[in-house]
């Protein structure tokens, strides 16, 4: 008769199985933490990004924002400029236009002498233009803008009264002559403009004393004189 035999597991094969089993069990919690923190590392950068983003878009919205403003007020500079150049060529032009119409003075700091018909034992008849009385070597300047037609010694032509003189041609028939210069800075045919210097005062000629003779005449020669105060007058000029 056989006798039955049941084999048990040895200590060491169970202590091994229990092992796989909490091997595995220990897996599967590995693998289930890992999940979580992945999904957990996957959610956080997720909302950085998302963050940083829109801080992106804010600091690009400002800076466009800034960049449109700071264009505008480059535009809006650039059009004052042009304005202000535009402004001032129209102001330039009409003082130019203004001077060119304008009659002057021809000379600065003076007191009136004698006078246009004055009676005098210094003059053939009586006095032809008006006197300024200055200092020699005062800067005597075109009353209006012309062109020289006379300029010399001898009254440039008109006689040895006048001393060195000049003749200066205006518009609508319109002459004005300088007399008693100690010089003549200009030449017959020179154009000149309002306010140019043409010649220093003096004393030459039959003079009693330094002083500029002053004419308006209707023809560049002696004779066709008028009275020079009265026609600066109507150009608006206070003598």
């Amino acid at each position: 008769m056989f006798q039955r035999v049941t084999s048990r597991p040895s200590r060491t094969s169970r202590l091994r199985t229990r092992a796989a089993v909490l091997a595995a069990g220990m897996g599967a919690s590995a693998v289930l933490g890992a999940g979580v923190a992945v999904a957990a590392d996957a959610a956080t950068p997720a909302a950085s990004v998302a963050g940083a983003v829109q801080a992106q878009a804010a600091a690009q919205a400002k800076a466009a924002q800034q960049a449109e403003v700071a264009a505008a007020k480059a535009a809006a500079a650039k059009k004052a400029a042009v304005q202000k150049a535009a402004a001032k060529k129209a102001a330039a032009k009409a003082a130019a236009k203004k001077k060119a119409a304008s009659w002057i003075d021809p000379v600065k700091k003076y007191r009136l002498s004698a006078t246009f018909h004055q009676a005098g034992s210094m003059w053939q008849s009586t006095h032809s233009g008006q006197d300024f009385a200055v200092p020699s070597g005062t800067n005597v300047m075109a009353a209006h803008g012309g062109t020289v037609v006379k300029a010399g010694p001898n009254g440039a032509g008109d006689g040895p009264a006048y001393g060195n003189a000049i003749v200066i041609k205006h518009s609508n028939g319109v002459y004005s002559q300088y007399a008693h210069l100690s010089r003549i800075d200009v030449k017959v045919g020179q154009v000149v403009t309002t306010g140019q210097h043409i010649a220093r005062s003096g004393n030459t000629g039959n003079s009693s004393g330094p002083h500029l003779h002053f004419e308006i005449r209707t023809t560049p020669n002696y004779g066709s004189a008028v009275d020079p105060v009265a026609f600066l007058h109507r150009k608006g000029v206070k003598v």
